[in-house]
């Protein structure tokens, strides 16, 4: 039933996408899935393990505060970065489920929770995340419309990395294996993504200024103290090692989700439980998974119910199971290791579109490229 290959319809070379022909229609699974979901109470809301993880990660600020004032000028200030870094992801896992209306009881709280959590801790704009995430949730791996596909400095698709030019050519050739090196630069693009969203978009956003302020406010409480109190060159040392391990976090904690599954037809009609869990993997491991990914780890179920609560999901998952079991839908789970070798395959299969055209793809191939 579990699968770790990747998806048969991407070839060495050329990607192609699977359709409705792909997917044959699962007609009523995702009403009979829910309606067990919903008589197990697997919707209810855990304020209690949200409050907890919420105290946990302020105890852990805390504590780094202390530590940096206590270290002073010392290059040990390194490991406080590198925690505040892994602490910053940990609220950023705590924002994502705020903003999917799981950790409190009404629609407009947890939109405060996700502002406040997002822009004033993480150093990231509510409004760009949920407008960019709803697009995915909404269409995973789909052609023209899931965002998280469309080419950036990384490309996804064999079109985008035909059609890449200069620097970011050299990158995609090789893109799989210098995925994980550029990941120490996503922490510092998603800041600058955020705030361009907030200063350049003409269309109105709610709490636009309400979030610049925020997201100032942070820099300041952050940047002030560190230049303030340590040399120079250690202060931006202590800034660059914070940004590359929420990067390199945050990147490691998303990407093995649905890079490398099936990539969806943009005209294709699909039904939604078909959607969702072909396009989607999980990772095992349990509760140390799902504390290390923020819940991420069970993405399929994550899909289908993306209000539940981190607490429920493990349970879901064998409810998802048994139905993909008894309707014959592969349901793909693999270990974190294999996934991330996945992802490097993927990416350096799709970078042989930007490669010399004389250059053999069975060469490429043979090598593990």
């Amino acid at each position: 039933m579990s699968s770790s290959a990747p998806p048969a319809t991407l070839g060495p070379v050329r990607q192609t996408y699977a359709d409705q022909r792909s997917f044959p229609p699962v007609a009523r699974a995702y009403t009979d899935v829910s309606k067990v979901v919903k008589e197990l109470g697997l919707l209810r809301r855990t304020p209690w393990f949200y409050g907890l993880t919420a105290a946990a990660i302020a105890l852990g600020i805390g504590g780094c505060v202390a530590g940096f004032v206590l270290l002073g000028q010392s290059w040990l200030q390194l490991l406080i970065a590198g925690a505040l870094g892994i602490l910053f992801t940990q609220a950023a896992f705590l924002a994502h489920e705020a903003a999917h209306r799981q950790i409190l009881s009404s629609g407009p709280a947890n939109d405060r929770l996700a502002r406040i959590l997002g822009a004033a801790v993480v150093g990231m704009s509510y409004s760009w995340w949920d407008a960019k995430h709803s697009r995915h949730h909404a269409n995973p791996n789909r052609v023209g419309k899931d965002p998280d596909i469309e080419v950036d400095t990384v490309s996804f698709l064999d079109a985008d990395a035909a059609e890449a030019r200069g620097l970011r050519r050299l990158i995609t050739r090789f893109q799989g294996w210098l995925f994980f090196p550029l990941l120490t630069l996503e922490g510092l693009n998603l800041h600058y993504l955020s705030v361009r969203h907030l200063v350049t978009t003409r269309a109105e956003i709610r709490d636009r200024w309400l979030e610049l302020s925020l997201l100032l406010a942070r820099l300041a409480v952050i940047a002030v103290p560190v230049f303030f109190l340590l040399p120079t060159g250690m202060a931006f040392a202590f800034l660059g090692v914070q940004l590359a391990v929420f990067g390199v976090y945050m990147g490691a904690s998303f990407a093995p989700n649905h890079k490398g599954m099936p990539i969806i037809a943009p005209d294709a009609r699909i039904d939604f439980f078909t959607k969702q869990v072909r396009t989607s993997r999980n990772i095992r491991g349990g509760w140390w998974a799902t504390w290390l990914m923020g819940g991420l780890n069970y993405q399929v179920e994550h899909h289908l119910f993306p209000s539940m609560a981190r607490p429920h999901l493990s349970r879901a998952r064998e409810v998802v199971r048994d139905m993909c079991r008894t309707l014959d839908v592969p349901y793909t789970e693999t270990s974190l290791r294999k996934s991330y070798a996945i992802v490097i395959a993927y990416l350096n299969r799709v970078g042989l579109a930007a490669r010399d055209p004389f250059d053999c793809p069975t060469r490429f191939s043979l090598r593990g490229i």
